[in-house]
């Protein structure tokens, strides 16, 4: 006879989401005139952009095909797509504006500058 795992009678809570959702109505039921942007799941107001659509189809043709099958990526992701996201974060920081910065001490006259370092520390700084 199978048996409940006795570690799931601790837990307090129900699922994320719901719960969520209860605490959403329940904050709207008392602040009526609150303007509340909903971001939980499954809360879309406008369709995927043609091009997210097709590299998610590019995507699935490649996870068909034993040539270009990937499987699970890297724990710290694909070279590849870090690459390009450091490459694309560059370009943006070179179009930096003088006075705005990404330090907490201010603003700051020298753009940030984008790289890819160890697995250990973040790949942008």
């Amino acid at each position: 006879m199978a048996k409940i795992n006795t570690h799931y009678q601790k837990l307090q809570a129900g699922y994320l989401f719901p719960e969520i959702g209860k605490r959403v109505r329940a904050y709207a039921a008392a602040h009526p005139a609150a303007r509340i942007i909903r971001l939980g799941i499954g809360d879309v107001v406008l369709p995927l952009p043609a091009p997210i659509v097709d590299a998610i189809k590019t995507a699935a043709d490649e996870m068909a095909h034993k040539e270009t099958f990937r499987g699970y990526g890297p724990e710290q992701g694909y070279d590849f797509l870090l690459d390009a996201i450091a490459a694309a974060t560059a370009a943006r920081a070179r179009r930096w504006h003088p006075t705005r910065s990404l330090s907490p001490t201010g603003p700051s006259a020298t753009p940030p500058t984008c790289r890819r370092s160890s697995p250990s520390t973040a790949w942008w700084r």
